[in-house]
Formats: structure tokens, sequence, C-alpha cells
């Protein structure tokens, strides 16, 4: 499956942005989907997941709350919903898929993720 990141941009503190990932070549309603990022310096850590059935969702602690992660299997596409961005969610924006999902568990680490799109750069100013 192939996964293509969109709709990361330059916004200011306090922002909003609606990040989107289109899937392609595979269906991904047997998948939990994830957004992840990467911040300058930082390894990769977890944004949001959601389990294929739609119902199960994680977020990590610094964005729960700012941000909704959300998806149409039926357009093979995943959304993350980001509001009252800072300027530390300054970061690329990877979207990822997990075939070994189940429909009520997401997983966490990136180690788990089977395909990855190629990110979008999210910059908050402050």
């Amino acid at each position: 499956v192939q996964l293509q990141a969109s709709g990361g941009g330059l916004v200011q503190t306090g922002g909003s942005l609606n990040l989107s990932c289109a899937a392609s070549g595979d269906t991904i309603s047997g998948y939990a989907m994830g957004w992840f990022r990467q911040r300058p310096g930082k390894e990769r850590e977890l944004v949001a997941a959601i389990a294929w059935g739609g119902s199960y969702t994680t977020y990590a602690i610094p964005v729960k709350g700012r941000c909704t992660i959300s998806r149409d299997n039926a357009k093979n596409t995943v959304s993350l919903q980001m509001n009252g961005l800072k300027p530390e969610d300054t970061a690329v924006y990877f979207c990822a898929a997990d075939v070994a999902g189940s429909p009520i568990v997401a997983r966490r680490a990136p180690a788990e993720y089977d395909y990855w799109g190629q990110g979008t750069q999210v910059t908050v100013s402050s």
C-alpha cells in the first residue's frame, strides 16, 4: 500500500490544520492507521492512531484534546484534525499503516507499522 500525506503548512500559534492521508494500491479497511511526527533532533513519535474498526483511538498526551484522528474506509483515507497548534508541534508528520491491527486495537510504537507515507511539514510560528 502507498500512503500520501498532505495538508501541512505554516500556521500561527493557536491555528488549525487538517492533515490527510490517501492510500492507494490496497484497501486500508483492515489496517490500523497512525499519525506520527518527527521533530528536529527527536525520534519519531506517535501523535494518534485508530483501529481499523474506527471506534478505538489513542493519542499522545501532548496532543490529547487538541487533535482528532478519523478514517473513511470507503475513501481509503485517514485524517488528523489539529487545533490549538503550538510551536512545539512543529515537525514532519507521517501517516502509517499497521497490517497486523485488529478492529479494537491501535498500536503506538512506530516499529509496529509496516507502511509509511513521505511526510508533510507542519510549522507553527510563535
